[in-house]
């Protein structure tokens, strides 16, 4: 069955509209994922899928159930990975699971089994007898993914999994979510890092004004919002703008910005050769494949919004 199911799904704080009206479908062992600019409407969204925040509009069934009614059975087969890290620092690595173990009515003796299982999972066996606020921050975000498998649920709930991790730790815990996916485990994340969204998506929708403004896989937004290459130019001048004139007709879209022109093309190398056959000589050029970075910003635009 569907795990998640929305439809014309509205969420309202004394008359601001956070979620206005939205269809969502997440199947089970896929890995879902809701991007958007701050303000979107994303974490209102991810709120009422925990079963935390009641819907003021439409409807929503997790696991089959309605949250509002159902909400505590809901919760017990839901794990949730919170954007902020919200460990007992006084509690050993340990302890913090083998203590989150004990909300579920899980027994002692499973619960400290299950806590060195999920502990050898994220590579923190180690530290499992160390004190929490020492760890890294990477350490620290292993953890509360740990944590979050305790109760084996069916579905996890990663609000921004690895928002203020260097590299490494990126690629570990997208390494770590991987293998939850490969083990049937259902994901659904929030995140503003597109990279991330490629490697862990299976399906994303992208939210702005609290719609969802596109929806599809990675590869999918790609093709249908952006081109093939896209080819980036700089010249040596204060302003890009005079040069935008000149590059009129090459490729389907060129947009200014204040340090490169973007020309959207299907062929780079080929678009770089009619640039140079207009006597244009820029002091940089980069030619790359589109990303869903691209398709973001087409969608969403390039002004912060507070």
């Amino acid at each position: 069955m569907t795990l998640i199911h929305a439809r014309g799904l509205v969420k309202r704080f004394e008359g601001f509209t956070a979620v206005d009206g939205i269809d969502v479908d997440v199947q089970p062992g896929e890995a879902f994922g809701f991007l958007g600019p701050n303000g979107a409407g994303k974490s209102s969204t991810m709120r009422m899928i925990g079963c935390v925040s009641p819907p003021t509009g439409g409807e929503l069934r997790i696991l089959g159930m309605d949250p509002v009614r159902e909400g505590p059975k809901i919760r017990a087969r839901l794990g949730v990975c919170p954007q902020l890290d919200n460990l007992d620092l006084e509690l050993t690595v340990r302890e913090n699971l083998t203590t989150y173990a004990r909300f579920f009515g899980i027994p002692r003796k499973v619960a400290r089994a299950r806590a060195d299982e999920l502990l050898d999972f994220v590579q923190l066996t180690e530290r499992a007898d160390s004190k929490v606020e020492p760890l890294s921050g990477g350490m620290k975000r292993r953890l509360t993914i740990a944590r979050a498998l305790v109760n084996e649920p069916e579905i996890v709930l990663l609000d921004e999994p690895t928002t203020g991790l260097d590299p490494q730790a990126r690629h570990l815990v997208w390494e770590r979510l991987f293998r939850l996916k490969q083990q049937g485990v259902t994901l659904v994340l929030t995140t503003h890092y597109m990279d991330e969204a490629e490697q862990l998506c299976d399906r994303l929708v992208v939210m702005d004004g609290g719609k969802i403004v596109a929806e599809g896989s990675p590869r999918a937004l790609i093709d249908r919002y952006s081109t093939r290459e896209v080819v980036e130019l700089r010249f040596a001048a204060e302003s890009q703008e005079p040069f935008a004139s000149k590059l009129d007709g090459i490729g389907e879209r060129v947009e200014v910005l204040p340090d490169r022109i973007l020309l959207y093309v299907e062929h780079g190398d080929e678009a770089v050769a009619e640039v140079q056959g207009r006597a244009l000589s820029p002091a940089g050029v980069l030619v790359r494949r589109s990303s869903l970075e691209d398709v973001f910003l087409t969608l969403t635009g390039r002004t912060l919004v507070d």
